[in-house]
């Protein structure tokens, strides 16, 4: 499971561990009949880790080159192959920024430092407008000394818990020596072929394929994947090749590959139960850096929800810690898709000794993430249909995990909102970077985490 431990406050979650209970196991061959098999093992640094083997086939004369996402074929049979996540992107053995011993989780008293806070802040507020402070930065400030005492309280029988039962060490051997040593072309384009699609000619709506079920072939033209849902509705993972990249593709799952100007296959699809939505916010730092694009909130507000919703849809929302964006969500987005908040719900981010990555109290940045829970208003009767049986959402609870390396690799939130849904509802997720069983995932970059590089082959059967 990817909930370690339940407690009043919230979850304790393994997202590596719900990453490799996705089944990304092979089980139909799709490898060319001169394929000769061999074995690579490819070690880390100085060997501080366990050998990965790789099994791998050779490149035939023509079509893509091949590597390991090749299937192996043992006396006539087709083996099967199964991938695991690759561990060390979730090696957070110390915190990024370390706090003082009096502020470490395991130690001092959050009462007395809530108070301390408080007075700080009321301080602060006095002061005239030349201090180093800006009315954001206030406005932060009072949002965390009201969230701050749930937060740390809420971790820290969380973390007990996890210590009890060993999911987390108070010392922790360094898992890897090699510091997450992606290579280069797992940085692939993805939203630069959405953006090219958009050259595309144009296909009639007639003859336009709305789904597109992925078969045991690997291979698929660009457009295809970028002008239709794509499909496993297999239960085995699928391996697709994009600009002779490799991705695995969960059983049970759907996507889309495109930007926001090329939804209408989407809406053409499904409605969904369950809409998890993770916006691109515009904040200083993106437009400084140009690392990836963003949208204002006026395009945020155009995205087509009550389109993709069903009756009485949950829509969770992934918020940045600046308040401008907390209460666009809550003032003015969820309103004008019709949707009543209901929640707001904390993840907050640890070592794997149980410590906040950032201290607590940083001014920077916090060791914790915003979630906005709503529902969609409409039918009445229909509403209470749909809400029997399931527990009503909670104001506050927390998802305290272990974070991935790789940029914005949110936690998973299937798991932990299975108590407030009914099983087997339809489940969305927009700007998504990596899929899900049992959900469609959506945005420019769909695929990024599901790239093959991200992953070790870890046994053939």
């Amino acid at each position: 499971m990817s909930v370690v431990h339940r407690l009043t406050a919230g979850w304790l979650v393994d997202h590596l561990s719900f990453i490799n209970q996705c089944g990304y196991e092979i089980c139909d061959s799709f490898a060319h009949p001169s394929g000769v098999t061999r074995n690579t093992s490819v070690p880390s640094a100085e060997d501080c880790h366990s050998t990965s083997t790789f099994a791998a086939t050779l490149s035939s004369s023509d079509g893509p080159p091949h590597g390991p996402g090749d299937a192996i074929e043992a006396e006539g049979k087709p083996a099967k192959m199964r991938y695991v996540f690759r561990e060390e992107f979730f090696d957070i053995s110390k915190p990024h920024i370390a706090a003082a011993p009096e502020e470490q989780l395991c130690q001092g008293c959050p009462e007395v430092r809530y108070g301390f806070f408080f007075c700080c802040l009321v301080t602060l507020q006095k002061r005239k407008r030349k201090c180093v402070f800006n009315q954001g930065e206030l406005d932060a400030l009072e949002y965390h000394s009201k969230v701050r005492k749930l937060i740390w309280e809420g971790t820290l029988h969380l973390v007990q818990e996890g210590l009890k039962s060993g999911f987390l060490h108070h010392s922790t051997a360094k898992l890897n020596c090699r510091k997450n040593n992606v290579p280069q072309h797992v940085v692939c384009g993805l939203a630069e072929l959405c953006e090219m699609a958009k050259q595309f000619p144009a296909v009639k709506e007639r003859d336009h394929q709305a789904v597109h079920v992925l078969e045991d072939d690997t291979s698929h033209p660009e457009q295809d994947l970028l002008s239709c849902v794509m499909e496993n509705s297999s239960n085995c993972a699928k391996i697709i090749v994009l600009m002779g990249q490799k991705y695995l593709v969960p059983p049970k799952s759907s996507f889309l590959l495109s930007d926001i100007s090329c939804l209408q296959p989407l809406l053409n699809y499904k409605k969904y139960d369950v809409i998890v939505i993770d916006p691109p916010w515009e904040n200083k730092s993106v437009k400084r850096s140009n690392r990836y694009s963003h949208l204002s909130s006026w395009q945020i507000k155009q995205i087509p929800v009550p389109a993709l919703a069903a009756p009485n849809c949950l829509v969770v929302t992934w918020v940045t810690n600046r308040q401008k964006h907390l209460r666009f969500v809550k003032d003015e987005l969820y309103p004008h898709w019709s949707v009543k908040t209901l929640a707001e719900w904390h993840w907050v981010k640890i070592t794997r000794a149980g410590e906040f990555v950032l201290p607590l109290d940083s001014l920077h940045k916090k060791p914790y993430e915003v979630l906005v829970l709503g529902r969609v208003q409409g039918d009445v009767k229909e509403a209470l249909r749909k809400s029997e049986g399931v527990l009503p959402i909670p104001e506050h609870q927390l998802i305290v995990s272990i974070p991935c390396s790789l940029h914005s690799h949110k936690p998973p939130l299937a798991a932990v909102l299975a108590e407030f849904i009914k099983p087997d509802v339809e489940c969305l997720e927009l700007f998504a970077r990596n899929l899900q069983p049992g959900w469609t995932s959506w945005g420019n970059e769909v695929l990024k985490f599901q790239h093959i590089d991200y992953f070790t082959l870890l046994q053939n059967e």
